[in-house]
């Protein structure tokens, strides 16, 4: 793969992963299997580990879940609920302990004991306990914001309102809501004669009778909770997992009954068999065995990266498989105009699961595959949703190969593929209605403009009726206020809920409005640098004009290949634009953008509407080295290097491989060398490792 190949497919996964968190987790309307979603989490991984330089700011590696974006309310976490890594093998967990016992420097003779227990495919909630009493109950959302559910949690009986004495002052339980087999069945057979809502699976019957207004719903809906973990705590009381989880259990909170503790992989490994071998008779759907290191200090040694504990691993088990029909091959078109190419299937059961759809990503997949309309095919799942297509079962049947359309079948625009590549994409743009109609909720979405009370069904319905088509109409929706007042549902103090929410947003944060634009590539990470950067909307246009005018006349050398051209006027823009963690890709992406007289047209009626990008002031954290670039050379005694890395990243600092002008610190250990003397030469600080711990308690 080179290097253009591995960015365009980062992008690409970055894309598809985020929208299929959003529908897992916010809409609990999945479209693809677990495997199917673990085989792009982990296609992404293996690609950033080949070309780290890559690794792109909206990174899967860097998310949890979704942000929230229902009707309840939004409780920020008091610490964040992260996700997991995964394991497929055996010898990926023994890369898990070899890992541990690197980064905390421990012999090889020391043992390293392992919770393990059934991991729950259900719906992970925060129970909060404050003086004993339930004061809140919450989803996990993004990991760090989440939906209040405390009414409906009160409603199970797993969850007691009260910890009996002697809990903490402070304590939060941390589960999963689920539902078992034998429940889900007869609340979908309840469903079915009462003409209301089949669920999928479990999970998705738990997930929406948790996500309640009314929680008069859940009350009637057979959930439960297994607790797996804590939060926020005013004190632990013991000092192993094990122990604070059998603490939680004595406060009559259910764990697994399936909780054990191992030193040794081969025993580890024999209990992961065992609940494999079992899964089929368990009351709950479960997905794998997740394994957490016990000692807590060395919890909090290990820490986390971006988005999952060191410290903590699921064994995903193996996934189910089973063979049908391939009817028809249906082309959707998303918010960027990729042409997504999806499976109708003959219903198939797997696990007692139907399944009917399935995704095909693209072209090269569709060719990989040779699926065409009528052949037989092999399917895989390990989750209770859409699966993979692994294999064509029939590829010499005298049938068509499958000609993927070059045409958008929503607006009929050219659908093009640029070079290196893997997704067709429509050229319709804001011609496009499925574009038109994506871009429009993308504008207004949670994390971009967030105008309350303008959802994806209104955008539709708005845009059906021709009050809406673009961005600005949104700004001059007070202009159709007669219009609005009397459609169904739209009475005169919905419609003046309406107009005054989408006034309270004419001065977005600069940064929300950049992202809102739906520029490619340009996701929330990197329109908070551009915006932490350069602060105001003109200042950022400015040096954008700068960087189109310096790479509409760069000027090649003479004989120059075009490949080392196109390098050297990459690094130009790139260095026009200035941005921390912004590539090639990134900026011509957004020059692009610019460039384009309808996107500036786009953007002068937004104006004209009455909008002004707000100018964004940003805190920083309470550190000595928030914002600084640090070195560590030498070596480290009492911790090990990536153990400093976390704590330098924890306050806020960059940390570097190399000493340069930039360099704010450095960290020597004894035996330090060329880095040292250089960082004397230019004036470095330079303090030692019993400084930096002085450093790090003095923070905590």
């Amino acid at each position: 793969m080179t290097e253009a190949e591995a960015a365009a497919e980062l992008e690409r996964l970055a894309q598809e992963i985020a929208h299929h968190n959003r529908l897992y987790h916010r809409d609990d309307a999945p479209e693809i299997s677990d495997a199917d979603y673990d085989a792009l989490v982990c296609r992404n991984q293996d690609i950033e580990a080949q070309f780290p330089h890559l690794v792109r700011p909206d990174s899967p590696s860097r998310a949890v879940g979704a942000a929230p974006e229902g009707p309840l309310a939004k409780v920020r976490h008091a610490l964040p609920m992260l996700s997991l890594d995964n394991a497929f093998s055996d010898d990926e967990v023994a890369d898990f302990v070899a890992r541990i016992r690197r980064f905390l420097r421990l012999g090889d003779d020391e043992p390293v004991a392992l919770t393990a227990e059934p991991k729950i495919d259900g719906l992970s909630c925060s129970l909060r306990y404050e003086k004993g009493a339930l004061v809140l109950a919450a989803t996990r959302g993004d990991g760090t914001t989440g939906e209040d559910v405390t009414p409906n949690a009160r409603t199970i009986a797993d969850i007691p309102p009260r910890l009996p004495e002697g809990a903490p002052d402070l304590f939060e339980i941390r589960g999963e809501v689920y539902m078992s087999k034998a429940d889900f069945a007869a609340l979908n057979a309840r469903q079915a004669e009462a003409g209301g809502k089949i669920f999928a699976n479990p999970r998705n019957a738990a997930a929406g009778s948790l996500r309640q207004k009314d929680a008069a719903v859940t009350r009637a809906r057979p959930l439960r909770f297994y607790a797996h973990g804590w939060g926020e705590v005013s004190q632990l009381p013991a000092d192993t997992q094990l122990g604070v989880m059998r603490a939680i259990e004595g406060w009559g909170v259910p764990l697994s009954k399936d909780l054990e503790v191992f030193t040794d992989i081969a025993p580890l490994l024999a209990f992961y068999r065992g609940i494999e071998a079992k899964r089929a008779d368990l009351p709950f759907d479960i997905d794998g065995v997740v394994y957490k290191v016990d000692r807590l200090d060395w919890q909090r040694r290990l820490g986390q990266v971006a988005r999952a504990p060191r410290w903590a691993l699921a064994h995903k088990f193996p996934a189910e498989r089973a063979e049908t029909t391939l009817e028809a091959i249906d082309i959707q078109v998303g918010r960027t105009g990729k042409l997504t190419p999806v499976a109708r299937l003959t219903p198939v059961s797997v696990g007692g699961v139907t399944v009917t759809n399935a995704t095909l990503h693209n072209a090269d997949e569709i060719a990989r595959l040779g699926v065409r309309p009528g052949d037989r095919v092999r399917i895989q799942r390990a989750g209770d949703v859409i699966p993979q297509i692994l294999e064509n079962l029939t590829p010499d049947a005298d049938r068509p190969a499958y000609d993927f359309p070059d045409h958008c079948p929503q607006c009929g625009s050219e659908a093009v593929r640029d070079e290196g590549e893997v997704d067709v994409r429509c050229t319709g743009g804001l011609v496009c209605p499925a574009q038109r109609v994506e871009r429009l909720r993308h504008f207004v979405s949670r994390h971009a403009l967030d105008i309350e009370g303008l959802g994806l069904v209104h955008i539709e319905s708005f845009f059906r009726d021709g009050l809406l088509e673009s961005p600005a109409d949104i700004f001059r929706l007070h202009e159709k206020r007669e219009a609005l007042v009397g459609r169904e549902r739209w009475a005169e103090t919905s419609v003046e809920n309406l107009l005054a929410a989408i006034d309270a947003k004419r001065q977005p944060p600069l940064d929300r409005f950049l992202f809102a634009l739906g520029i490619r590539h340009i996701g929330e990470v990197t329109a908070r640098d551009l915006a932490r950067l350069y602060r105001s909307w003109s200042a950022l246009t400015a040096t954008i004009d700068r960087a189109v005018d310096v790479r509409a006349t760069f000027e090649p050398a003479l004989g120059e290949p075009e490949k080392k051209t196109r390098q050297r006027r990459d690094a130009a823009v790139v260095a026009a634009i200035e941005t921390p963690n912004i590539g090639p890709e990134v900026a011509n992406a957004l020059l692009d953008f610019f460039e384009e007289p309808h996107n500036r047209e786009v953007l002068a009626a937004i104006f004209a509407a009455g909008v002004e990008p707000a100018d964004v002031v940003w805190e920083t954290k309470d550190s000595p080295v928030t914002g600084k670039t640090l070195v560590f050379t030498g070596t480290l005694e009492t911790l090990s290097r990536d153990e400093a890395k976390a704590q330098a990243e924890a306050l806020g600092a960059k940390v570097a491989g190399s000493v340069s002008a930039k360099t704010d610190l450095l960290i020597a250990g004894p035996g330090a060398g060329s880095k040292l003397r250089k960082a004397q030469e230019l004036g470095v600080e330079t303090i030692d490792e019993a400084g930096w711990n002085a450093l790090v308690a003095g923070t905590r």
